[in-house]
């Protein structure tokens, strides 16, 4: 499986995910690193990291090394431009933002920003697609508001197919562009056997990450 590369020049990616620890940092990583293979200048943003300690948001901080490394142009940023919104509580943004007000307008425009740095820009979300992060705002929401294209991380676990369905069906609903991409790391040994063949006849082609 390959993706046209020139075909997202312009443009911005949201990385998001059936779920939290299914690899979006990873998805993030490997979407980069192939971008950059390929020619183009990648970029980075991760509008809201939770759990940081320190002003050090583990995957953003990893995440901004890279593209440093992949884009010198990003080297004139910082952390903060990179992710704007980090609060220490590793839980939801609507929970770990306890009072403090997340503007999404301002997000808009910071990513807007970043994207003059960069042919592709990587926007990682924060756990899966109907994570709060105001009480009747979503991380699909802010998808719909970036107007960017959805990269879906589904995983290998048993389970996966309901995950990866529901998923799909509320990305279909908000009539969000999408791809979806299989991360073969947990139950990979029977994953072929126990999800793969419905997958597979559902929907005759299967994506996976380890393959870009």
């Amino acid at each position: 499986m390959k993706i046209n590369p020139q075909d997202y020049i312009g443009k911005a990616i949201f990385i998001t995910a059936t779920n939290t620890n299914v690899g979006k940092t990873f998805a993030s990583e490997v979407f980069l690193k192939y971008f950059a293979k390929n020619g183009l200048k990648v970029g980075y943003f991760k509008p809201i990291e939770t759990g940081v300690i320190d002003n050090s948001p583990l995957d953003g901080l990893k995440m901004f090394e890279l593209v440093k490394k992949l884009n010198p142009n990003f080297l004139k940023l910082t952390i903060n431009d990179i992710v704007p919104y980090q609060f220490t509580l590793p839980a939801s943004p609507y929970v770990a933002k306890e009072n403090s007000k997340i503007d999404i307008e301002f997000l808009k425009k910071k990513k807007e920003y970043l994207q003059k740095f960069c042919d592709v820009l990587i926007v990682e979300g924060a756990g899966g697609l109907m994570v709060p992060i105001e009480k009747d705002f979503f991380m699909i929401d802010l998808i719909k508001e970036f107007n960017t294209k959805a990269f879906l991380i589904t995983p290998s676990k048993l389970g996966s197919i309901n995950d990866t369905l529901l998923s799909i069906e509320a990305l279909k609903n908000r009539k969000i562009d999408f791809d979806f991409f299989i991360n073969l790391y947990l139950d990979i040994d029977s994953f072929d056997k126990v999800s793969k063949p419905f997958l597979e006849d559902y929907f005759k082609e299967l994506k996976f990450l380890q393959d870009l």
